[in-house]
């Protein structure tokens, strides 16, 4: 059975590449090969080259490869902290916690609508960037260094209206790290920044998060007692409030009005 296998497929890669298989069986050069793979499906030819860098230009171009395929590698984290995606996403599991519920909606399809709504509000910061930043280094107008900064002004603008009623996280951490107080915004550090905006995100989305938990627990309470009062003491009262739970949400349009509030919770 096993030679009957190698030999089907051995027939099936002779009919699909027939011309490459015989030029390698007569030890035909590259070319001929070429030639003749082109009859049947051909495939790309990648060649790397590693050698010693020459000079300090490219001591620097490989440094700078490096640290790009980390920040590709920490993108998504950078995503997660430095938008509106934190506090959506911490909010939206608030809510199916607070519903009781298991496995729906799937984790998937409420971290994509967090994505969604993270593009929605963050489009105008995204827009500025590729404007003032992307677009002129694609042109060549401007360079490396410079278009990081045009691209950090906007998320650093965006990250301070956050907290620009209560930037006692900014104080926190400009007093950890000794710095004097800020007169501006120029004046706070963007290893300050990023670690206050992340919890004063989480702060104030654990405040809707209790807010929205209120309603809910009050009919569970509701449902308890009233199963107590009847004597169903092993009747989980869960089972018996998710319904009831389910009900009001949708009646009052819930995720239109979760939806709503959070964009406007944005600055």
């Amino acid at each position: 059975m096993i030679k009957q296998r190698v030999l089907l497929a051995l027939l099936c890669a002779a009919l699909v590449f027939p011309a490459g298989l015989a030029g390698q069986a007569s030890g035909a050069g590259p070319a001929v090969r070429a030639g003749a793979a082109q009859g049947g499906l051909a495939f790309p030819y990648v060649d790397l080259n590693v050698r010693q860098a020459q000079n300090n230009r490219e001591v620097v171009l490989s440094i700078q490869l490096l640290l790009l395929l980390s920040v590709l590698t920490l993108a998504p984290s950078l995503l997660i902290l430095m938008t509106a995606f934190l506090r959506i996403a911490i909010v939206f599991d608030f809510i199916k916690r607070a519903l009781s519920l298991q496995q729906v909606p799937p984790n998937q399809i409420l971290m994509g609508l967090a994505l969604f709504l993270t593009l929605f509000i963050m489009w105008p910061t995204l827009s500025t960037i590729y404007n003032e930043s992307f677009r002129p280094f694609a042109d060549g107008k401007i360079g490396m260094e410079e278009m990081y900064k045009k691209a950090e002004g906007p998320l650093r603008i965006f990250m301070y209206k956050q907290m620009s009623s209560n930037p006692d996280n900014v104080r926190l951490f400009m007093r950890l790290r000794g710095l004097a107080k800020p007169n501006t915004l120029a004046d706070v550090p963007t290893e300050v920044l990023i670690p206050a905006f992340v919890l004063h995100e989480m702060t104030v989305a654990f405040k809707i998060g209790i807010l929205l938990f209120i309603p809910f627990i009050i009919i569970d309470m509701v449902v308890a007692s009233i199963l107590m009062s009847m004597g169903m003491i092993m009747l989980p009262p869960v089972m018996i409030s998710l319904p009831f739970k389910l009900i009001v949400f949708v009646l009052v349009d819930g995720w239109s009005l979760i939806t709503m509030q959070l964009v406007q919770s944005f600055r």
